[in-house]
């Protein structure tokens, strides 16, 4: 396996699409490169069907879903159960992280997540804070707190121009799903 002398922290934020497409790409930009990632996805316990996908690449990506969005869609803040499920997704991420054996580690949807109540900015700060040196971290999600942007080395910002969904054509399998 090969290692990274310096990992940074990347955000992709914004309101458009492509926020996890790009995060997903990059870990399979890393897979080429014979880089492990460990990409914990929050908010969506979905079948997504980069899960698929991914497990032909397994020895290199592994991708874990931690707690769902019902909540969004039933204008609910999240209950315990869900901030449960996602508290034990950091916590595995974090020791992911830590083990030495992840070169790449995505928290997919963790911005978005904080917006929603699922995390405080200062558990992902902390997070961010105990970063190896020689890790890649990348965060996604939109709402992404002013703080976080500070403590990261790159962030990216998604804007949304134009959106077939403003026209009723719904998440479509392969392309956004």
């Amino acid at each position: 396996m090969n290692k990274l002398e310096k990992g940074y922290i990347q955000i992709y934020t914004g309101d458009g699409k492509g926020k996890s497409t790009a995060a997903i790409g990059q870990a399979v930009r890393a897979a080429g490169y014979g880089l492990k990632t460990y990409i914990a996805q929050f908010m969506k316990e979905y079948p997504y069907n980069e899960l698929e996908s991914l497990k032909y690449l397994n020895d290199w990506i592994t991708i874990e879903q931690f707690a769902g969005d019902d909540f969004v869609y039933r204008k609910e803040l999240p209950n315990v159960v869900e901030r449960d499920k996602a508290k034990r997704g950091l916590e595995k991420a974090k020791s992911k992280m830590l083990s030495g054996k992840y070169n790449l580690i995505i928290l997919d949807e963790v911005l978005v997540s904080i917006h929603f109540g699922l995390f405080t900015d200062e558990e992902v700060l902390t997070f961010i804070k105990i970063k190896p040196e020689n890790v890649e971290l990348i965060l996604t999600g939109r709402y992404c707190p002013d703080n976080i942007i500070e403590a990261a080395d790159l962030v990216t910002e998604m804007k949304e121009i134009k959106h077939y969904y403003q026209d009723g054509i719904l998440a479509r399998k392969g392309i956004e799903s």
